[in-house]
């Protein structure tokens, strides 16, 4: 844990270009901080740079939403209580935000996955002067080079590949992007991949409503739309991962136009194995 907390002061200190997100968790039906927790805590407290931070509590499905709404609130004023006595001037404690349990990222069909809905996230953020924008990491197209030349862990753009918003469904103009890829993977068996989506503009959850499914968790049906598609072209679905990942790496942060939405509205591609 001691490595884990220099290797995160270390990371926030070196390098912070987009938003970032971490998360503690409580035992159920609990919003009291353990010790793991506390010093999570403790490490964010000692952040150095400007920031801002969001938090929102979480809870299983367990209870009625009118007692798992308070809960969470319960968990995400706990949070802000603990913060409020560590931070320094240079951060600003913005909202604090009971989400209950109607905005869940993961289902409930496990100890593990109720365990990780038992939570606060806390969204962090550069305190950006006004008119300033942040861009994020560009990564080259997948279709730049061939397979051969490419690193196991490197990550890679799907130029075109943007989506509607608010849902699952890729532009137009992104249908041929994705039958090169399928054929990519044809000729290439042993190339495993994880698609890893991402939405715009949606900084009240972690992830975004597909407006569609009625779920909150549209950076991972992005990934998955893509995902259904390739193995309709006859690639092995063992050879795909589909992740989410909200809004927490965005291309163009904060959004101002809609040029700026669409870029966001994507789905990055790492090789996994070739």
């Amino acid at each position: 844990m001691k490595t884990f907390l220099v290797f995160l002061l270390f990371f926030f200190f070196v390098k912070f270009d987009a938003q970032m997100l971490t998360s503690v968790y409580f035992e159920y039906d609990s919003y009291k901080l353990n010790k793991v927790s506390q010093k999570k805590l403790d490490s964010l407290a000692q952040l150095k740079s400007n920031l801002k931070f969001r938090i929102f509590g979480n809870c299983d499905i367990s209870g009625s939403s009118e007692y798992n709404k308070k809960l969470s609130e319960n968990r995400a004023h706990t949070v802000n209580n603990y913060l409020q006595k560590k931070i320094g001037n240079n951060i600003k404690l913005e909202s604090v935000v009971g989400l209950g349990k109607e905005k869940q990222i993961n289902d409930n069909s496990s100890e593990e996955l109720r365990g990780k809905n038992r939570r606060v996230d806390i969204f962090i953020d550069h305190i950006l002067d006004s008119g300033e924008i942040k861009s994020g990491k560009s990564f080259a197209s997948f279709f730049s080079m061939k397979v051969s030349e490419m690193k196991v862990g490197d990550v890679f753009s799907l130029p075109d590949v943007n989506f509607v918003g608010g849902r699952h469904v890729w532009l137009p103009k992104g249908d041929k992007m994705l039958i090169h890829l399928a054929n990519i993977l044809k000729d290439n068996p042993n190339v495993v991949v994880e698609l890893q989506g991402h939405i715009c503009c949606d900084y009240d959850n972690f992830d975004g409503e597909d407006l569609d499914l009625k779920t909150f968790n549209l950076s991972f049906t992005r990934a998955n739309a893509i995902k259904e598609f390739l193995i309709k072209q006859g690639i092995d679905s063992k050879r795909i991962e589909a992740t989410g990942q909200g809004h927490l790496n965005p291309v163009v942060y904060p959004e101002r136009k809609e040029e700026d939405f669409i870029k966001n509205r994507r789905v990055e591609i790492v090789l996994l194995k070739k």
